[in-house]
């Protein structure tokens, strides 16, 4: 689950850079009440064509980018992509992986043209397989604002704050009980990088949830609670998922979930 850890971390500076000087506004999506993920409610309102967060459409919208989307539409448009064909949370994706070693090599100050066309590429390629990844959404601003296209680095700026604020509205993350609710393990630490946290690999705690500790406590936060249900479900029937345990008892191992 923490494939690329040592890459993500060293973008976490570029990527908490990026977050803090978006170009628009975000106070839409500031100071929001918590809003858990209603699977009937999603549902509904994202496979009747008579609805207005109809995911066609909202797709559509999405892709577009002629206009900027609401933060109900985020929520469903995000949500509503567990109950899409598209939705395959354990599929490879070798384009995020272009794009990371691009990012490796690169001096963010002064990146050659070749570089900023090459995320690009990648990054388009990346987005089919995980449309809501913030750290492509996160490369993708930088490398169009970098090659001087503000409408396009204005786009990937909203979705990217769109996404991280829809997750970050399904809880608190402070407890198991108000977990944040992600469709991808990466989506969760991106949304910690994005608060500029450093953190430890995760910790499966129960069938829908893992807590992902920090490297450096802040204040009495040793960490965050996700809630992995939607990627459980989906999950290839040979893969399992391993339970920490607190207590070791007669060398026990680890539980784990099929």
């Amino acid at each position: 689950m923490l494939r690329n850890i040592a890459i993500m971390r060293r973008l976490l500076l570029l990527f908490t850079l990026l977050v803090a000087n978006a170009m628009v506004a975000t106070a839409q999506f500031e100071e929001r009440e918590v809003r858990v993920p209603d699977e009937n409610d999603v549902i509904h309102q994202t496979i009747s064509t008579s609805s207005p967060y109809y995911y066609t459409n909202l797709m559509l919208k999405y892709v577009n980018g002629d206009e900027p989307l609401t933060p109900d539409e985020y929520f469903y448009l995000y949500y509503g992509f567990v109950y899409q064909e598209d939705y395959s949370p354990f599929k490879e994706n070798p384009a995020l992986d272009r794009m990371l070693a691009v990012m490796t090599g690169i001096n963010p100050d002064e990146p050659t043209v070749g570089q900023l066309e090459a995320l690009v590429e990648n990054g388009v390629a990346a987005l089919e397989v995980d449309p809501f990844n913030p750290k492509v959404l996160n490369m993708m601003a930088y490398a169009y604002g970098a090659l001087d296209d503000p409408k396009r680095e204005q786009l990937y700026y909203n979705h990217l704050n769109g996404i991280l604020s829809t997750i970050e509205s399904s809880g608190t993350g402070q407890k198991e009980e108000s977990r944040w609710h992600v469709l991808m393990f990466s989506h969760a630490y991106d949304l910690l990088a994005s608060k500029g946290y450093a953190y430890n690999e995760s910790r499966i705690i129960s069938r829908d949830a893992m807590f992902i500790p920090l490297t450096r406590k802040q204040g009495r936060t040793k960490g965050f609670y996700f809630d992995y249900s939607r990627i459980y479900r989906n999950k290839p029937d040979d893969v399992t998922f391993k339970r920490d345990r607190t207590w070791q008892f007669n060398n026990l191992k680890p539980r784990e979930y099929k």
